[in-house]
């Protein structure tokens, strides 16, 4: 099987568990492509784990699912030293952490002490407990998802561990045809891919994806404006500047070019840098809005 045929298949499978939802479908799959974190944030019951579950069984890679909870402590998600009488020896037993995909389930739940223990990981695929560092999988990405943060018995995430996510997203509710079908046969389908994809290899080649000197520069003006806008008082980062590349360039990917367009830095705009800005106290439009404003207000070629 080709490359794009299982490409195809893999997106097939995920438009199958996720009705009418194809551009979330492959926004999260860019961002895995990208070797990024993804962040899904929505009310209960639209889809969000079982999203993440998919992306793990189509992309064959090992996934623990985390709940979790106010009483969830750093060291149940990240592992213990335990004392064994047997060989009188202090033990390390890894957590939940120490896999490929890591299903964090309703991550705003729990208190800001043990959301931070995601930080490192996140930010370096290691963890450091008791004075020793281990390394987690090269393929290691968390998943999140989050309901709204008025929601009763949910705090925050702070800013240091949002800009750990190359993406944020939200599914919202399926439109009344495919919900329909839906409640029509009582779950949504499956389509099996008929090999593991080569995930390693494509990230590579989504690392080489061409962005020549021009848009580069484009995208440099973009990041830019996020800082000098009145509107915005918490710009984009240089990291999140690197991400929104890494995810263009995982954009051109799945669409079959080994170049990035304009397009592709547009289209993945929302969903990379709303959530890493920060609107002004008296900004009456929506983050989202301001960017849309940006966006069209920065000439592609200066």
């Amino acid at each position: 099987m080709t490359d794009s045929r299982l490409l195809e298949d893999i997106l097939a499978n995920l438009d199958a568990q996720l009705l009418g939802k194809p551009r979330e479908v492959r926004l999260s799959l860019a961002c895995i492509l990208a070797r990024g974190h993804l962040l899904l944030e929505d009310v209960p019951g639209v889809g969000k784990t079982t999203l993440a579950k998919g992306l793990a069984a189509a992309l064959g890679l090992d996934s623990q699912r985390i709940q979790f909870t106010a009483d969830l402590m750093p060291s149940e998600i990240m592992g213990s030293t335990i004392f064994e009488r047997a060989t009188e020896q202090f033990v390390f037993h890894r957590g939940p952490l120490f896999t490929q995909l890591v299903i964090a389930d309703e991550i705003n739940r729990a208190t800001p002490r043990t959301q931070s223990a995601l930080l490192e990981a996140m930010a370096e695929r290691t963890i450091s407990i008791e004075g020793s560092s281990h390394a987690l999988d090269d393929q290691f990405t968390v998943i999140a998802t989050q309901n709204p943060v008025h929601q009763t018995g949910t705090y925050p995430l702070p800013e240091s561990q949002i800009d750990r996510f190359s993406m944020r997203l939200s599914l919202g509710y399926p439109d009344a045809t495919h919900e329909k079908t839906m409640l029509s046969s009582g779950s949504t389908g499956d389509v099996a891919t008929e090999q593991t994809p080569p995930l390693a290899r494509w990230q590579q080649e989504v690392a080489s994806i061409h962005c020549s000197e021009a848009l580069i520069d484009y995208l440099h003006r973009l990041i830019v404006a996020t800082r000098n806008d009145p509107s915005i008082s918490m710009g984009l980062s240089p990291r999140g500047g690197l991400q929104w590349l890494a995810v263009a360039r995982a954009w051109a990917f799945i669409h079959g070019r080994d170049h990035v367009l304009p397009d592709d830095i547009q289209d993945v705009a929302l969903s990379v840098v709303g959530h890493k800005c920060v609107s002004t106290s008296d900004n009456t439009q929506s983050i989202e809005q301001t960017l849309i404003r940006i966006i069209k207000s920065v000439d592609i070629y200066s």
